[in-house]
């Protein structure tokens, strides 16, 4: 079931008669559990059309390097190789994607795009449907209710949009049924950039090469879905009570294959409603409701990567403490080279620089300590978010402009005041070691840091 709030016409053209339905995927990148996909093939057998499915692949998506490619890389390869397995035939291009995508478009009866939230994202689709004579059809399929659904205002935080997202949820938290073309794309002739040599294509990309690819994860929806069926067999039971511990793996891994859209929030959630495990509410609300909330956040809020996004209580109880003596600063290079005097959250630093993720309460701690060592609040925002972007996998992304935005006090509320933070919420090593063995989180990542 396609739900016809998933679906927006973006420009009002009429449908021609062309050569072939397109699909240009970008944000949802996987062959299964896709609204958009499905879309395409119901389109295409409507008018007994073949479906072709286009990336295009760009060498200057802000902030990215060869970390990301590699993961994405990675994911497409599969992508294809399952799209050609539903007779489905998947052009790469090594070019803009707005580019590509008005280019196959001209010989299209109609296109059908995903949904990105982030401002290019949104620039490019606006961009191609003023320029397509023929129609753009885009398919929301990367949250589970889709933004304008749930709201249509940004949301102050988890308290008020849960309530929103929950009256909606079972017209959406339903399979999405597979459909076949009824056409073979198959043997159309198309120029598409190789990538089934990985090491060949990522050389041909001319990118920022100085932060490399990592071993801990690999990108792709099989990748997913076997880090999915650990986490369902063996964690989410005591997901509740263990993800906050950095020392014991009880988190999903998720994040870095949604970020690519190499699998489906429907998809895991259904999955993980399945079990009757206790861990389902805990889990379902960090996946629903926190991560709805980001999309929400960069959606309606164009400041979303700026310190101007904070809440304003919060950016007063800065300015007022923004004088305050720090008992240490650190420039970003001292930050990036996990050169401070806090083992911890050294380690933090460390494990995202190894292995392109951070635990997640780490991430918490690891930012307002960057507030912390920073001689204003605004600069230090910027240096969260530049290390977040360049070595995250999951950087670049809704959830990771709203993670840093929440150490500076979106999203959250004043609490008691104290010297730098103002009324924003603080945390401290002794706060780490009454949670956990703060100390074997520090032995773990440098012996893993020394194993590379």
């Amino acid at each position: 079931m396609i739900q016809k709030e998933r679906i927006r016409a973006l420009n009002e053209r009429r449908v021609r008669k062309g050569k072939y339905i397109l699909y240009w995927m970008q944000a949802s990148q996987r062959a299964e559990y896709n609204h958009a996909l499905e879309f395409a093939i119901l389109k295409a057998n409507e008018l007994r059309q073949p479906l072709i499915v286009f990336f295009g692949i760009t060498d200057q998506f802000p902030e990215a390097n060869e970390r990301h490619y590699t993961f994405m890389l990675e994911g497409l390869k599969e992508v294809k190789d399952s799209l050609k397995k539903r007779g489905i035939q998947m052009v790469i291009r090594h070019e803009s994607p707005e580019v590509g995508a008005l280019r196959l478009a001209t010989r299209a009866s109609l296109t059908v795009v995903d949904r990105g939230y982030l401002r290019i994202q949104r620039t490019w689709r606006d961009n191609v449907s003023k320029r397509m004579a023929s129609p753009l059809f885009q398919v929301e399929s990367d949250v589970i209710v889709p933004v304008e659904e749930t709201s249509p205002k940004e949301e102050y935080a988890a308290a008020t949009i849960r309530s929103k997202i929950k009256r909606k949820l079972d017209g959406f938290l339903v399979p999405l049924k597979e459909h076949e073309p009824l056409i073979d794309s198959l043997a159309l002739d198309f120029d598409s950039f190789d990538i089934d040599d990985l090491e060949k294509a990522i050389s041909k990309l001319r990118i920022d090469r100085s932060i490399k690819r990592v071993d801990s994860f690999h990108g792709g929806t099989k990748e997913a879905k076997s880090h999915l069926e650990t986490f369902l067999d063996s964690k989410l039971d005591r997901f509740p009570e263990l993800r906050n511990d950095p020392t014991l793996d009880y988190v999903s891994h998720m994040s870095p294959y949604l970020h690519f859209g190499q699998i489906s929030p429907l998809y895991i959630a259904l999955e993980v409603s399945k079990t009757g495990s206790p861990g389902i509410e805990a889990f379902l609300e960090e996946l629903i409701i926190r991560r709805e909330l980001s999309m929400n956040f960069v959606f309606y809020n164009e400041k979303y990567d700026c310190f101007e996004a904070i809440p304003d209580w919060a950016k007063k109880t800065l300015k007022n403490h923004q004088k305050d003596k720090r008992s240490s600063l650190y420039s970003l290079k001292e930050l990036e080279g996990a050169k401070t005097h806090d083992p911890y959250w050294n380690a933090a630093q460390k494990e995202m620089l190894h292995t392109g993720k951070m635990h997640g309460y780490m991430r918490m701690y690891w930012g307002k300590k960057i507030l912390e060592w920073t001689k204003t609040p605004e600069e230090a925002f910027r240096n969260a978010l530049y290390l977040n972007n360049k070595y995250e996998l999951d950087g670049r992304d809704p959830n990771g402009f709203t993670g840093v935005a929440w150490c500076f006090g979106k999203h959250d509320r004043p609490w008691g005041e104290r010297p730098i933070f103002g009324n924003l919420r603080y945390m401290n090593d002794k706060g780490l070691k009454r949670k956990f063995d703060a100390d074997g989180y520090v032995k773990m990542i440098d012996a893993s840091a020394t194993a590379l």
